[in-house]
């Protein structure tokens, strides 16, 4: 039986192992294993791929989220604006700051949330705006950015499955005569970015890990001591901050694969245009639409699938080819936040695809033949 997980580390493995390994052991042999030599060169690579003057490496994209919120200065009686449609990491960090998430339904083509959406749910308390760049296809930054302007509120990315991604703005600082807007990678867009270096991310390290990046010197020097107890200087806390430091070993390994990002996205998008061509005349099939203004990871290929959701996925699974629901349950309707009052039917978007989304294999290894295997179970199934 053919198997096609969604990811294959250890296929990434054959392609670089001999350099991570030679990474891990050159942190082993210096034991500088916490904020050591490889933690301040990533962060000095990571600043400089994306074009933000600052990169904070910290234990985890959802600390990354909690460092900035609390970076800002957002706490108890404030409210954070972002989507019912993402990994809880999102709205967690928003509560173990002491702030209120408030929920604004998705675009139906993209999945992001709706900057429409958003103005609706502004109140006096309202902070900041937290947009997820959901599957790594970037959200609508430019009408967000002008809701912010308007009422005066931080924009803090969420960015943790668009390590790669890039968006066309047309706010952008200082101004220039191209009259189209200038391609900024996500994370350099609001006050703070905020990556995940998860695993299964597509620049992920062999454990937790997270940035936070920044253009900002102020917040950079506040991340620096929130991820460090607070402290500047050894024994010395200026504020309450917490243990959260990117591991020295995974950011040598992570320094090795930045080197590949590029070329790694470019194949997932090669493998995402397969996925379109072979699945176009699959009526139960519908593809997500990609933001005309950005380019799209594909950190997860995402469909709609509009019949026997539940049944396409036992039958690839029989085939040795794993899927994957990214969410079965928006946030809104978890039972860790029935204390905020809402009800089944106030997001209606985001609850209608939560039943129809699924997502397929990809990863920069996988082959045309493997992805033509995939689309073909997927043909089988809805032709019996």
């Amino acid at each position: 039986m053919i198997k096609i997980p969604i990811l294959d580390i250890k296929r990434e493995l054959d392609e670089i192992g001999t350099e991570t390994e030679s990474a891990v052991l050159r942190v082993l042999k210096r034991g500088d294993f916490i904020l050591g030599e490889d933690v301040k060169l990533l962060e000095e690579e990571t600043a400089r791929y994306l074009g933000s003057k600052y990169a904070v490496g910290v234990a985890s994209g959802t600390d990354a989220l909690i460092l900035s919120i609390a970076a800002l200065g957002i706490g108890a009686g404030d409210e954070i604006i972002t989507t019912p449609f993402t990994f809880i990491a999102t709205s967690e960090a928003v509560s173990r700051c002491g702030a209120r998430p408030v929920f604004a339904d998705i675009d139906p083509e993209t999945l992001n949330v709706d900057p429409i959406e958003i103005e609706k749910k502004i109140t006096p308390k309202t902070k900041a705006i937290l947009p997820v760049h959901l599957y790594g296809n970037p959200a609508d930054m430019d009408s967000i950015f002008k809701i912010a302007k308007k009422h005066n509120l931080k924009i803090i990315e969420d960015c943790a499955q668009a390590f790669g991604a890039s968006y066309l703005t047309t706010n952008h600082q200082p101004p220039t005569t191209n009259k189209t807007g200038v391609w900024k990678r996500v994370g350099t867009l609001g006050s703070c970015g905020c990556f995940s270096f998860f695993p299964a991310k597509n620049l992920g390290a062999y454990g937790d890990g997270g940035m936070i990046a920044t253009d900002s010197e102020e917040i950079y020097e506040k991340l620096k001591m929130l991820r460090n107890h607070g402290c500047r200087d050894r024994y010395f806390y200026l504020m309450h901050g917490f243990n959260s430091r990117l591991d020295t070993i995974h950011a040598a390994v992570l320094r090795v694969k930045l080197k590949y990002i590029d070329n790694w996205v470019e194949k997932r998008r090669q493998a995402a245009l397969w996925y379109h061509e072979l699945l176009k005349d699959v009526p139960q099939i519908n593809f997500l639409k990609e933001n005309p203004s950005g380019r799209h990871a594909q950190n997860y290929f995402t469909v709609k699938v509009t019949e026997k959701r539940k049944e396409l996925q036992e039958h690839l699974q029989k085939e040795g080819i794993a899927s994957a629901v990214y969410y079965p349950l928006s946030l809104h309707l978890q039972l860790v936040y029935q204390n905020l009052g809402y009800k089944k039917g106030d997001f209606p978007v985001s609850e209608n695809f939560q039943e129809e989304v699924l997502s397929f294999p990809i990863f920069p290894q996988l082959t045309q033949r493997e992805v033509k295997l995939v689309t073909d179970k997927i043909k089988v199934f809805y032709k019996e």
